[in-house]
């Protein structure tokens, strides 16, 4: 009787034990895997670095996959979404892909699809010093200084801030590092600073000086220096009037004579 209740009770302590252990072994697993019982994701992210200006091919893309919680920008699903449009900036391996980084290029020149919207392309003629001894690169910022001829006296003066270079010569790539010698820069400008551009290298002649890359401020002009006014004071003439001269009719008979009196 004893022997049979014992045998009983090592069944029941056994069960429990398998029990517990199979509890457990799901708790494990379910805190090591939380995303598998969560829906998911397609995201397209880089599969290699895409540099600015390059269209995207599929060998820059690959797909993966998040929980559909985590919040993500506007992007693509799919990698046909993003074949064939232009990459605005530098995308990292691993990146994901945001809709905002890339443009289309329908047709035209593909310097015309790095533009902003309401931005304008404008090229200027530079030599060695005017580029900045060749470290003038795209991705850059500058300002431009105009200097012309007042007269007898040299003026200059900061025309345009913080404009941003998008190609030297006929290159647009940001892989450069070193300096290169160029003839032309081309930058880009809102239509009225490309007014103001075009009428400062009519007038004399501009120089482009370089900004850091986390220099963002905005100089204020100095106020105009106040024009001397000078009078010139001339010599008043006076002229002494002569008394009026006073003259008495002298009648003698039919003889009629003028004489001056004195004063």
């Amino acid at each position: 009787m004893l022997k049979a209740r014992g045998f009983t009770l090592l069944l029941v302590s056994l069960a429990l034990a398998l029990g517990a252990a199979w509890i457990a072994r799901g708790w494990v697993m379910s805190r090591l895997t939380p995303q598998s019982s969560q829906p998911q994701v397609p995201v397209v992210v880089a599969a290699a670095e895409i540099p600015f200006g390059v269209r995207v091919d599929r060998r820059f893309l690959r797909v993966i996959e998040l929980p559909a919680a985590v919040p993500v920008a506007p992007h693509f699903s799919d990698p046909k979404q993003a074949v064939g449009l232009i990459a605005l900036q530098k995308v990292l391996p691993g990146e994901i892909l945001l809709r905002g980084q890339f443009a289309r290029h329908p047709a035209g020149s593909m310097l015309a699809a790095l533009l902003k919207p309401g931005m304008r392309a404008i090229t200027v003629p530079v030599n060695e010093v005017v580029g900045v001894a060749g470290f003038l690169l795209p991705g850059n910022h500058v300002d431009v200084v105009e200097a012309r001829m007042d007269g007898q006296r040299a003026v200059t003066k900061t025309v345009l801030q913080d404009l941003l270079v998008l190609a030297v010569d006929q290159t647009d790539s940001h892989t450069k590092n070193g300096p290169v010698v160029v003839h032309a820069v081309t930058l880009e400008v809102t239509p009225p600073q490309a007014d103001i551009l075009v009428k400062a290298m009519t007038e004399g002649r501009i120089q482009l000086t370089l900004r850091g890359p986390t220099d963002t401020a905005l100089s204020t002009p100095p106020p105009p220096r106040p024009r001397k006014i000078v009078v010139i004071r001339r010599p008043v003439r006076v002229t002494a009037r002569r008394p009026p001269v006073r003259s008495i009719t002298i009648i003698r008979g039919t003889q009629v004579d003028r004489a001056h009196a004195s004063s």
